[in-house]
């Protein structure tokens, strides 16, 4: 059979193309990883009906649904409409019209991120309201982007390899009267974190230039003498990615800034891409897209209108350490050592 493949189509509405010619992969949006049990069935429906009856938990949490041929496209769009209006609209907020064509954009990346406080006992944050709070924000939009969130510095989501990585963290408040001096919090701090606690006349002494805000302290205090601060904060990483070429590790943007400052931050990533490419989408790495104005540019522009609270910290510069896939400059044949 002869396929005369409308390219553009399949790519907005989230398919990719298969090693099986004409058939392609449905990628389903999960913001955070998170949704009702009752769509298993649902996904279930689409993979036996229209696909080869398998689907994939995707790397950036999608349910992803391969074997789809490409005169069924339409029809599953078809069929996805509720879906993508109860998930985007209805529990997400997002501002966007739901046809029967299916996604409309595959721009901005499913937000990925780990089971938060709402399970894990190490997590500063609800990462499943944080995704859907940022999805409405992010999407619909042609600009890539990929968005990671964590629930501590475990970073268990790998904020450190995405265009924006987001990690829960907290400023744990010290009760010097319930203080025992039991030297459990040392403990954990020096095995598991920063190393900035130490005992001196039988209460702790914090060292707060280093402290990474994990709560591994308040996690093995047994007296309570350490708690989590209400009050939520976040420390925001840039410019990670993967790739054949330049793979890296993000950077720190900022630190100990709230969920307000954030949000704002992410509300300017649409202005900010467009300004660099023009506004000419396409497929690059916000990485790469900090590379090309400069880091004081990113920083002016992603700022704008952003209001930092007290406690919050900005990088005043970037450095960068790409691996070298690309020049291999470092790496010498053994017979030239």
């Amino acid at each position: 059979m002869s396929y005369d493949i409308d390219i553009k189509k399949v790519r907005r509405n989230c398919y990719r193309q298969s090693k099986v010619r004409g058939e392609f992969m449905l990628q389903i949006r999960v913001p955070g990883g998170v949704i009702d049990a009752k769509y298993l069935s649902f996904f279930q429906h689409i993979a036996e009906t229209w696909g080869n009856g398998e689907f994939h938990l995707g790397v950036r949490q999608t349910i992803s649904i391969p074997g789809i041929k490409y005169e069924y496209i339409d029809e599953v769009n078809k069929y996805i409409r509720p879906y993508i209006e109860e998930i985007e609209v209805n529990l997400c907020g997002v501002d966007m019209a739901v046809d029967d064509n299916g996604y409309p954009t595959i721009g901005a990346r499913n937000i990925m991120a780990c089971i938060g406080n709402r399970h894990c006992i190490y997590a500063n944050i609800d990462t499943t309201d944080l995704a859907r709070k940022i999805e409405k924000i992010i999407f619909p939009s042609d600009y890539h982007i990929k968005l990671n969130i964590s629930g501590c510095p475990n970073d268990c989501a790998k904020a450190h390899v995405s265009d924006i990585g987001i990690i829960g963290i907290t400023k744990p408040e010290y009760d010097y009267e319930r203080c025992i001096g039991c030297k459990k919090c040392v403990e954990a701090c020096a095995h598991h974190a920063t190393r900035v606690l130490s005992v001196e006349k039988g209460k702790i002494v914090k060292d707060t230039c280093c402290c990474v805000g994990c709560g591994e302290c308040v996690l093995v205090c047994p007296t309570g003498a350490w708690t989590r601060n209400p009050k939520k904060f976040y420390r925001v990483l840039i410019g990670g990615r993967t790739g054949k070429q330049t793979p890296r590790m993000g950077k720190i943007f900022l630190n100990w800034v709230t969920e307000d400052v954030v949000l704002g931050v992410l509300k300017n990533w649409e202005t900010f891409s467009a300004y660099v490419m023009n506004n000419k989408p396409e497929y690059i790495h916000g990485g790469h897209l900090i590379d090309r104005v400069g880091y004081n540019k990113f920083k002016e522009m992603i700022l704008k209108d952003v209001k930092l609270n007290p406690e919050a910290m900005v990088a005043e510069r970037v450095l960068w350490t790409e691996t070298e896939y690309r020049s291999n400059f470092n790496v010498k044949p053994v017979t030239q050592r």
